[in-house]
């Protein structure tokens, strides 16, 4: 028992040490290959149907004049506050492009009242995208049908208006496409 106190000290000085030197942490730094360094951000594709019929399964489809420019902008304004990529005015001027397409919009009823009248919806934007090497022209990575979302309330304490929706989900969708990007997941 004597030297139980010197035997801990060493444990846990050694446990600190392996920890240390294995790697563990949390870094900031992207997960792209060093060779990508700026990007181009290509203006999203309005490519909603809005001449689709409804039905009782997509009851809530909508379009917004305008949202691809919005969505355009917060996807540049989040790849520049993020600073893991430079974001580069012309496609020639990158080593990676993104292209997008805006493919839907959608809220949908959450809850209910007690007289049928919606009291929350959520709502999505869906896109899809591609990650392209610019110098080679190869695709780097695809996704169909990623999609950013808010809820919100028409009523209540946590009321929020359709349009400041709409900014939340441009603003959720943005910071995925960053994520999705810089990440490399």
């Amino acid at each position: 028992m004597k030297n139980f106190p010197a035997k801990l000290a060493w444990l846990l000085c050694s446990s600190a040490i392996i920890c240390m030197l294995s790697g563990c942490g949390y870094t900031t730094q992207s997960l792209l290959p060093s060779d990508f360094k700026s990007i181009y951000v290509d203006n999203f594709k309005n490519s909603i149907n809005v001449s689709a019929e409804q039905s009782d399964i997509r009851m809530y489809r909508g379009y917004r004049p305008g949202m691809e420019v919005d969505l355009t902008k917060a996807v540049r304004d989040k790849f520049l506050y993020d600073g893991n990529l430079k974001v580069a005015n012309t496609e020639t001027g990158a080593d990676i492009a993104l292209k997008s397409e805006l493919i839907d919009y959608r809220r949908e009823p959450l809850i209910y009242d007690a007289h049928e009248n919606i009291e929350k919806y959520r709502m999505k934007l869906i896109i899809n995208m591609r990650m392209e090497n610019v110098k080679t022209g190869k695709v780097v990575w695809e996704e169909r049908s990623f999609a950013g979302e808010t809820d919100y309330a028409t009523q209540g304490v946590y009321f929020k208006t359709e349009e400041t929706a709409i900014k939340d989900t441009i603003t959720d969708l943005a910071r995925r496409v960053v994520e999705r990007t810089v990440e490399a997941w």
